[in-house]
């Protein structure tokens, strides 16, 4: 099944109310049809900002893109998760994820874990979010039913495999830890590799009922008349890719607004992504490319 093309962008930058208020009111009248906060030390904390997001808007969604689960207690997970639902009119999409900076955990002195041990805790989580969403001994319920939609982030199997069971909404980072950083730094997949991975989840997630809407999150986007001139200062930091390997990234968008737009309607043909993540630097540039796109 084809889906449309839906929108979204990812804010970074902490703002005060009025300045904050001001960037949400843009997205919503450039058209994106989601507005997201990351969950990284520095950035805006999410469940406040997405009500002050929402107090500042009328139609987008709202979501948390993706919450380190291992930041959270799930019943206090599941307070905020209610209540921002109710404060935001039932337009809450809930991103969760594992995490993957160890210096992160390290500054907010939280274990970070192995691999196996952030899928069990995020796996639990679910678990309790979805149990307690319903359960008439806890409070407050979300306003939508059973639960605001879910939206998994990951790349590995154990990921997959879990998002194929609970999420209605599947996160590709387009990107997977580098075992040469210890810090756990992503490294940028190529288009096979991506394609490998929604291979792996369409295989776990064969016996679903309704197949789940699929994301990419679009690193970076760079207009351009001369897109190898372009990506050329970049290459020192993707060394296991060619230059051409590196112009078919599926995070990046390189040239002309028609050029950007023909790269996502293949990549919607090929790997069946329908929902497009931009971060907050580039909200304006993708505007272009959204309109071309907008209705398909």
């Amino acid at each position: 099944m084809v889906r449309p093309f839906r929108f979204g962008v990812n804010m970074i930058t902490p703002a005060a109310r009025d300045r904050w208020r001001e960037k949400c009111r843009r997205a919503e009248a450039l058209g994106f049809d989601v507005i997201t906060v990351a969950d990284h030390l520095g950035m805006p904390a999410p469940f406040p900002a997405l009500v002050a997001a929402a107090e500042a808007t009328e139609r987008p969604r709202l979501g948390t893109f993706t919450l380190n689960a291992g930041f959270f207690n799930p019943m206090l997970l599941a307070r905020e998760v209610a209540t921002t639902d109710l404060l935001t009119d039932g337009r809450l999409e809930l991103g969760l994820g594992t995490g993957y900076i160890r210096a992160e955990h390290d500054r907010a002195n939280l274990p970070f874990g192995t691999p196996g041990e952030r899928v069990a805790h995020l796996r639990a989580t679910i678990e309790e979010l979805d149990r307690l969403a319903v359960a008439e001994d806890f409070a407050p319920h979300p306003l939508q039913t059973p639960r605001p939609p879910l939206l998994i982030g990951g790349n590995g199997d154990r990921m997959l495999e879990l998002a194929a069971r609970h999420a209605e909404i599947v996160a590709f980072t387009g990107a997977a830890a580098n075992p040469a950083d210890p810090m756990g730094s992503p490294r940028a997949l190529g288009a096979e590799e991506l394609e490998a991975r929604v291979a792996a989840y369409r295989k776990f997630a064969a016996e679903r009922p309704e197949p789940a809407e699929l994301n990419l999150l679009i690193q970076m986007i760079m207009p351009t008349d001369d897109r190898r001139a372009a990506i050329r200062p970049h290459l020192v930091h993707l060394p296991h890719l060619t230059e051409d390997q590196a112009l078919e990234l599926p995070i990046l968008l390189i040239g002309s607004t028609q050029q950007m737009a023909e790269q996502l309607r293949a990549q919607r043909e090929r790997f069946g992504i329908s929902y497009l993540t931009v971060l907050e630097p580039w909200m304006e540039a993708f505007v272009p490319v959204m309109e071309a796109l907008r209705g398909e």
